[in-house]
């Protein structure tokens, strides 16, 4: 295939992708319902149903707006061949490749950075302010984002460097190797995570072990034949009024956490059975599935990226006179955003098929569906969820199905 071939085919994917996210966004607010839904009577009013659906037309606009500007500088890049441009700039500032990728990734992520920074403040200080959801203040924001890039210089850089240095070093079975290392390093940091990393972020303090929760919690795990190493409060209204509840950890390091927003707006009973879905992900190897799939996708992605270095063609379209691995990687991401866009649409309909199994087992264990059913309410009034998606935004984007399904479901157990 000839370079201005592939340098228009890349072009229009991304142009396509582009329109083709807003049409199913426009397709998803025209599906708005203005009657509320029998199943939500008691549980929205009038007001608050309203107030739903325009959060959703907000964040529908904006997120319109961000990536039309994130598109526009994208495509204006790459078409002045800008990946081309910038590596003989970083070219002529080092020799050794260490410093011309860094050079390289870091100016690009700077100005990435600095392009999302001001979006992401309007998101938080306006967009959230304006629907009551916002409880972060400059300071935490600020600090949020410095501990973020502090992460991203002493794992991230490492990890990057380490990928490059594997494809440059092995020219046949680079894939493989760094494949084996990206593993490893991963199940490491489901370890590290919840004890170095998230605390830097969050404040966790474990739930009061004589307390009416933490007993129906550890009764409900003792049935399911779950043990449990640590229950813990999250203090996610240092950020948001928004309510969660996640599961983290492996091996003998399983926790599980409750943003503080949950436990003031939900019983004890709603709670547990909140508890017993995610429970329910791990029970049903949920877990695992999801990291088998994973490896499994990244192993296809490397290996694709040792045949694509391999070949000058999509270098030569794009400017770059001399192919390296730190260009190809850029480029890559490029070439392989269609089959991971396919990728994505599997894994969501796993996704949906098994938070159906964990609501199930929630409702087996607790043996209270309407327990369930309740909380699923209480959490979608509290989040301003849409009750009324478009199908198919579900069918491409949607990782849970939407409420009113999870809610006939249980009914039908």
């Amino acid at each position: 295939m000839k370079p201005d071939l592939i340098y228009f085919l890349i072009l229009a994917f991304i142009i396509l992708q582009f329109i083709f996210s807003e049409v199913i966004d426009y397709l998803n607010i025209k599906a708005l319902d203005e009657h509320l839904p029998d199943e939500f009577k008691g549980v929205f009013d009038r007001e608050k149903y309203k107030k739903s659906q325009d959060y959703l037309k907000v964040n529908t606009r904006f997120s319109g707006i961000n990536s039309l500007v994130s598109i526009s500088i994208t495509v204006a890049f790459l078409a002045l061949k800008g990946p081309g441009w910038l590596d003989g700039i970083v070219s002529s500032w080092a020799d050794l490749w260490v410093w011309r990728s860094l050079s390289f990734v870091g100016v690009l992520y700077a100005f990435s950075t600095l392009t999302s920074i001001p979006f992401s403040a309007y998101g938080t200080f306006v967009i959230e302010e304006r629907f009551g959801f916002n409880k972060t203040t400059v300071k935490t924001f600020i600090m949020d984002f410095l501990k973020s890039l502090g992460l991203t210089i002493v794992i991230g850089v490492p990890v990057y460097l380490a990928l490059i240095w594997f494809f440059r070093t092995y020219s046949t079975n680079g894939w493989l190797l760094a494949w084996c290392a990206l593993t490893l390093f991963s199940l490491v940091m489901m370890y590290v995570a919840p004890v170095w990393i998230m605390p830097l972020f969050n404040k966790f303090t474990p739930l009061d072990e004589g307390s009416e929760l933490n007993v129906a919690i550890k009764a409900m795990c003792k049935k399911a034949d779950f043990t449990l190493k640590g229950i813990y409060t999250m203090d996610g209204s240092k950020r948001s009024a928004k309510s969660n509840a996640f599961f983290t950890g492996f091996g003998k390091n399983k926790k599980i956490a409750l943003f503080d927003t949950l436990i003031e707006k939900h019983t004890t009973e709603e709670l547990v059975a909140v508890l017993a879905h995610e429970i329910g992900h791990y029970k049903k190897k949920h877990i695992f599935q999801s990291m088998a799939l994973s490896f499994m996708t990244s192993a296809l992605m490397l290996f694709l990226l040792g045949l694509f270095l391999k070949s000058r063609v999509v270098f030569t379209a794009f400017g770059i006179e001399n192919p390296s691995v730190y260009t190809g990687l850029l480029l890559f991401g490029l070439v392989y955003a269609p089959i991971s866009f396919v990728i994505g649409i599997f894994q969501s309909i796993l996704s949906r098929k098994n938070e159906f199994e964990a609501d199930r087992f929630a409702a087996e264990i607790t043996g209270t569906p309407g327990v369930m059913i309740d909380a699923l309410k209480k959490l979608s009034a509290d989040n301003l969820s849409n009750l009324t998606p478009h199908p198919l935004k579900v069918f491409l984007e949607y990782s849970h199905p939407p409420v009113l399904q999870r809610i006939e479901a249980l009914r039908e157990k």
